[in-house]
């Protein structure tokens, strides 16, 4: 029985689409793919040479591409798998749905922060200074 590792950041079911921006970025760093001779790919490779289908698709194909070569590029990375509609946690660096234009903090952090920011101004309005 073989079992697969799964991670939820990277979903196996799905093919994310590519921009024309994104697709040229992808296909620069097949370069650095270990599978990748000289645009062949060594995996696909059953004794005829085989073109890597990574370099012509505008979708995000290769399950390896995806779990090894692309983290080595965090922007594009999260440009191309991270779900619309999501920002990033200034304290935590998790991903959230934001409820307005104006979170910043995920659920967690935003009750830890609003603590901190409340007793902050409670100390400076119990000592006295303006500003």
């Amino acid at each position: 029985m073989k079992s697969e590792v799964t991670n939820t950041k990277y979903p196996a079911k799905t093919l994310p689409r590519l921009t024309p921006g994104q697709a040229r970025s992808v296909r620069k760093l097949t370069h650095q793919c270990c599978n990748n001779d000289n645009g062949n790919c060594l995996l696909l490779d059953d004794g005829d040479p085989c073109v890597c289908p990574q370099t012509i698709s505008y979708s995000l194909i290769c399950k390896h591409f995806r779990r090894g070569v692309l983290p080595l590029e965090p922007e594009l990375e999260d440009a191309i798998l991270r779900p619309k509609g999501t920002r990033r946690c200034k304290v935590c660096g998790a991903y959230f749905m934001a409820g307005s234009g104006r979170a910043k903090y995920c659920v967690e952090c935003s009750a830890k922060v609003h603590r901190k920011q409340k007793a902050a101004h409670a100390r400076k309005k119990r000592s006295g200074v303006d500003n």
